[in-house]
C-alpha cells in the first residue's frame, strides 16, 4: 500500500465498480493499489521437532511432503547448465590441481574469454589461478565434448521405454555405436548420482530394505550373473545394486556340457555371498549410528551367511521369507504364498519393471547385454530413473517418487534435471564395487575386446 493511499476491497468502491472502457481502466489505475489478503499458512508439522524422513509419513495422510524440511535433503540445481548465464565454478575441474576436490567457497578463477560453437552460441572460459589450466563452463556439463548434446536426453528416454540400441538409433538418427557409447556415459553418470544421494541419506535411513537378487546373463546364458537389490519396504527407493557372476545352474544337456568346458573361466568376484554382503554394507552406511536395520529377504543361504559373518552381525534384523510351493497358473496361492508376496513386494515390483522396461532383460530377446559392465551401467540409469523420475504410481496424478518418499526431492525430476549437471568421479563416494565397474574392470573373458574406461578427461 503506498503513502497516503488506502486499500479498498476487490468489488467495491469505484475501482470494483468500474465499468469496461479506457475510463473505467484510467480511473482503476489511479486509485491504490489492492490488498491481497492471504489466508493463514496451516502449520502441518513442528519444525523444531526432529522427524526422520520416514516417520513424517505415517501419522496424517493428507501431509503433503513435498513441504518437508527433509526436502532439501540433496542439493541439486534443476536448471540446466546450459541456460545459467553467470555461471562461476566452485572448484578445478582437472584431476591434478589440489582445488579438485574443494568443497567450501573460496576457489580463485578468473575469466579467460570465450570461444564460439557451431551454432553460434558463446561459451565462458574460465583460467584456474591455481594449477593454470583452462577450461569452459561447457567443462561441467553431462554434453561435455558431444557435437549433438541433445541425444542424451532421448537415449536415455528411450531405454527406460523399452527400446533396444539400434531402435534408439533408428529413432534418433545416429549410429548404433553412438547409443552404445552415449549410454555408457549416462551408466557413469547415474552411477555417481547414486552415489551422491546415498551421501544424502547417510543417518536417514529407517525403514525395512527387501533384498533379493536380479537374474540376468552376460553374452550368453553360459555367463548368468545376479544383481542384489536392496529396496526401502515403504519409500521403494533403491538403495543398492551389486552384480554376483555365478556358475549356470539348471538342466544341462550334453552339448551345452561340453560347451560349458570350452568357455574360458569367469571371475566370481566371490558370487552371491560376496554381491550380499557389499549390498548389506552400503545400507548399514545410512543407518544412524548404533541402530538397528530390519532385512527381509527369501530363503537364499547367501543372505544368512552374509549376516552371520558380518563384524557387525547385532545390528541386522534378518526376516527370511522363502518360496513356497505354488500350484497351477490360476490356483489360488497359499497363507505362506500371500504373506511372501506382501513381504517381498517393493523389490519383486522393481525386477518386474527391469523386465518390462528393459530390452536388455527381457525373456527371449536377441537385445541381451553382451557385457557385464555395460548391463549395469543401464541398471544404474534405471535405478536413477525408478528414484528420482517415474512416480510410485502411473494412475495418480499426485503420487510421489521414491526420491520425494525418502527426503530426497522436492518434485518429481525431468531428465534435464538428472542431467543438468557433470558430477566427476574423484569427487564421490561410490561404494564397493562401482570404482571397478566405472572403470569397467569386469572383463568378459570370451569376448576378444573390453575396453576399459580410461579416459583423461572423462573423469
Amino acid at each position: 500500500m503506498v503513502p497516503g493511499g488506502s486499500a479498498v476491497k476487490r468489488g467495491s468502491g469505484p475501482a470494483g465498480r468500474a465499468g469496461s472502457g479506457r475510463e473505467g481502466a484510467r480511473t482503476q489505475c489511479s486509485v491504490a493499489p489492492r490488498v491481497l489478503v492471504l489466508p493463514p499458512i496451516r502449520r502441518w508439522c513442528n519444525p523444531i521437532r526432529a522427524f526422520s524422513p520416514l516417520q513424517i509419513l505415517a501419522p496424517e495422510p493428507r501431509r503433503d511432503l513435498r513441504q518437508s524440511v527433509y526436502t532439501f535433503a540433496m542439493r541439486w540445481a534443476q536448471v540446466p547448465l546450459e541456460r545459467v548465464s553467470d555461471f562461476r565454478p566452485s572448484f578445478c575441474p582437472h584431476r591434478g590441481c589440489r582445488e579438485h576436490l574443494r568443497s567450501k567457497p573460496g576457489y580463485r578463477a578468473h575469466r579467460h574469454g570465450f570461444y564460439a560453437t557451431s551454432s553460434g552460441k558463446r561459451v565462458r572460459r574460465f583460467l584456474c589461478l591455481t594449477c593454470g589450466h583452462t577450461f569452459s563452463q561447457q567443462t561441467f556439463s553431462t554434453s561435455y565434448y558431444m557435437k549433438r548434446p541433445g541425444l542424451l536426453r532421448g537415449i536415455a528416454a528411450a531405454l527406460v521405454a523399452g527400446s533396444a540400441n539400434r531402435q534408439i538409433a533408428r529413432t534418433l538418427g545416429c549410429a548404433p555405436s553412438t547409443v552404445s557409447r552415449l549410454l555408457a556415459r549416462l551408466g557413469r553418470h547415474a552411477t555417481l548420482l547414486h552415489a551422491r544421494a546415498l551421501r544424502a541419506l547417510r543417518g536417514r535411513l529407517d525403514e525395512p530394505v527387501v533384498l533379493d537378487h536380479f537374474e540376468t546373463f552376460e553374452f550368453s546364458q553360459d555367463y548368468p550373473f545376479g544383481v542384489a537389490t536392496a529396496i526401502g519396504a515403504r519409500s521403494w527407493f533403491v538403495y543398492a545394486l551389486d552384480p554376483a557372476p555365478h556358475r549356470r545352474s539348471g538342466r544341462v544337456s550334453q552339448a551345452q556340457r561340453r560347451r560349458l568346458q570350452q568357455r574360458p573361466r569367469r571371475p566370481a568376484h566371490g558370487g552371491y555371498a560376496h554381491s550380499t554382503r557389499r549390498a548389506i554394507d552400503t545400507v548399514l552406511s545410512l543407518v544412524p549410528s548404533g541402530g538397528r536395520v530390519e532385512l527381509r529377504g527369501d530363503g537364499h543361504t547367501a543372505y544368512d551367511r552374509a549376516v552371520r559373518s558380518h563384524p557387525q552381525k547385532e545390528r541386522f534384523s534378518l526376516l527370511r521369507y522363502p518360496n513356497p510351493r505354488r500350484g497351477s497358473k490360476g490356483s489360488p496361492r497359499s497363507p505362506e504364498a500371500r504373506r511372501r508376496d506382501a513381504a517381498m513386494f517393493p523389490v519383486d515390483l522393481m525386477h518386474k519393471i527391469m523386465r518390462h522396461s528393459l530390452a536388455h532383460h527381457r525373456r527371449e530377446t536377441i537385445a541381451f547385454v553382451r557385457r557385464l559392465n555395460a548391463g549395469m551401467e543401464r541398471l544404474a540409469l534405471a535405478a536413477v530413473w525408478r528414484n528420482f523420475v517415474k512416480r510410485r504410481s502411473e494412475r495418480k496424478a499426485g503420487s510421489q517418487t521414491p526420491a520425494m518418499m525418502v527426503g530426497l526431492a522436492s518434485r518429481r525430476w525431468r531428465w534435464e534435471a538428472v542431467l543438468s549437471r557433470r558430477l566427476f568421479f574423484d569427487r564421490e563416494d561410490l561404494p564397493a564395487p562401482w570404482p571397478e565397474l566405472y572403470r569397467r574392470e569386469w572383463a568378459t573373458p570370451l569376448l576378444p575386446s573390453n575396453a576399459r574406461h580410461a579416459l583423461v578427461r572423462g573423469f
